[in-house]
């Protein structure tokens, strides 16, 4: 196969194989802010735009309309109200949970986002959308810097 410049786009050039692509996920900036914060303060930080009156949860660095740096950091509810919902039947590796867990995405108030998280407290027959749920911390010595040192979202 011949490795020369394609000036043609109907002519695509490929490789049959395997290529590996291993990755690391970092929060970046923000992410790593809003995760101490969450870890060491059990606060849910955000970002706002003065400009567009948008406030971020999960907080960002640049406004997504206007492209502005954000430099405004509030200290956001660690309440919400449940936008959707489902029950989750299976791992992220595809084998079957011992017991169904009910997850949702919580729009939390005073912002313009939300987490997706578990609900505890819930049963399903009594999980609806609109239903106000506040976040449930675990124990300070057990946090780690991650979204589960929310241990679910329970209701209100």
């Amino acid at each position: 196969m011949s490795f020369d410049k394609n000036i043609n786009p109907m002519k695509l050039h490929h490789l049959v194989g395997d290529m590996e692509a291993d990755y690391i996920y970092t929060p970046g900036v923000a992410g790593d802010k809003f995760f101490k914060a969450l870890r060491d303060e059990g606060k849910l930080l955000a970002t706002s735009c003065e400009t567009c009156k948008i406030t971020y949860l999960p907080p960002r660095m640049y406004c997504e309309r206007c492209f502005s740096e954000l430099d405004k950091w509030i200290e956001a509810e660690s309440s919400g109200v449940v936008d959707s919902f489902t029950l989750v039947h299976e791992d992220r590796d595809g084998k079957k949970l011992p017991e169904p867990v009910l997850v949702a995405f919580i729009r939390i108030d005073n912002t313009d986002g939300g987490l997706i998280h578990k609900l505890g407290g819930v049963d399903l027959d009594a999980a609806k959308i609109g239903m106000t749920v506040k976040a449930v911390l675990k124990d300070k010595s057990k946090r780690t810097g991650g979204l589960t040192d929310i241990d679910h979202f329970a209701p209100e």
